[in-house]
């Protein structure tokens, strides 16, 4: 018994040494920041000058929405949830209306929400027909005991919570609806039973992550999923950990080839890196989108926000729609890999 007691206080220092540090206290009264994207996966030449000009504006819409919230000294859930609901309402993004399309042409949305200050977290998927989503996986978070509905149960819950609903019609988009028939024809061709190959089918989904005055952190995620999905499918976007986290120090939402979202728990496994091994924001952002889900067959993006404001935008595609807004509060965007956006 005693070699072992003194063995153990001989490693105390060093095990003080390899503990994570304490998560950074909250600064009150600091800068706050906000940070969205519109999916990763587009790709230069595919976007009219109209669509990119429509893109562009929607995104600078979001960040001053999300902004006027947190700017009015309101937590970084208000800044979440209002980003989103605009880009939702924008049809240019697979989220809400301009969702794209199921198998049997329906529109099916997932989303998730998460406050970082105390870990609780809401989602929803299989949804058609409520009209903001984000809306719904925030009262599952703050008026139900549960973190996850589906489906009819779903739309219920937000029936009797008062949320908007309209008809499935609503979600509808010509431009979605054309890509699903390229991809009922695609389908039949022999190149579709290569599953290995990352398809076009798999990218969209918007996000955003607040960091408010208080200095807490906040993350939510919304989309329609993948084009011609079947039997039900969900992806990554309303699973806690996988498309969406936030904690003490780091708060993330991805876009992306779901599957491998979920593979890799992504989104946590970023914060983790953060959080126990004391990487920085950027480089376990990059180790995981651009590293790890690479690696494993997949491939997207991610926004990713610490609470000392640092800020990293890893996605591996021809191009991500992105922005943040800061204390000027002046919309900064971006679509194309070239594009550098000034740091915050």
């Amino acid at each position: 018994m005693l070699p072992a007691l003194l063995w153990l206080l001989a490693a105390l220092p060093a095990l003080a040494l390899a503990a994570p540090a304490p998560a950074p206290a909250p600064a009150p009264g600091g800068a706050p920041l906000l940070v969205i994207h519109g999916g990763a996966g587009v790709d230069p030449g595919e976007l009219t000058a109209q669509e990119e000009s429509g893109a562009r504006a929607a995104l600078a819409a979001a960040l001053r929405a999300g902004h006027a919230e947190l700017a009015a000294g309101k937590p970084a859930l208000d800044g979440v949830a209002a980003a989103i609901r605009v880009l939702e309402d924008a049809p240019m993004f697979n989220a809400g209306r301009g969702a794209v399309f199921t198998h049997d042409g329906r529109n099916e949305l997932d989303t998730s929400i998460m406050d970082g200050a105390t870990g609780r977290a809401g989602a929803a998927a299989g949804l058609r027909r409520v009209r903001n989503p984000i809306e719904l996986a925030r009262a599952v978070m703050e008026r139900s005991r549960h973190v996850m509905m589906i489906g009819e149960g779903a739309e219920q819950f937000a029936a009797e919570q008062g949320l908007a609903l309209v008809e499935p019609e609503y979600f509808r988009t010509e431009r979605r609806w054309q890509q699903l028939q390229r991809a009922l024809r695609d389908e039949s061709q022999p190149h579709a039973l290569d599953s290995t190959a990352p398809a076009k089918a798999y990218f969209g989904t918007v996000g955003a992550v607040a960091l408010d005055a208080q200095g807490h952190l906040a993350a939510g995620t919304s989309t329609g999923g993948m084009t011609n999905k079947r039997y039900g499918r969900v992806g990554d976007a309303p699973i806690i950990g996988a498309g969406t986290w936030a904690d003490g120090r780091c708060a993330v939402s991805a876009t992306g080839w779901g599957e491998f979202y979920i593979r890799t728990a992504a989104a946590h496994e970023i914060c983790a890196r953060v959080r126990l091994s004391g990487d920085a924001i950027e480089k376990a952002a990059d180790d995981v989108v651009n590293g790890l889900i690479p690696a494993a067959g997949g491939n997207g993006g991610a926004i990713v926000l610490g609470a000392d404001g640092a800020v990293a935008f890893p996605f591996n595609t021809g191009g991500m729609y992105r922005g943040w807004i800061g204390a000027d509060g002046e919309p900064h965007v971006a679509i194309w890999r070239d594009e550098e956006l000034p740091a915050p």
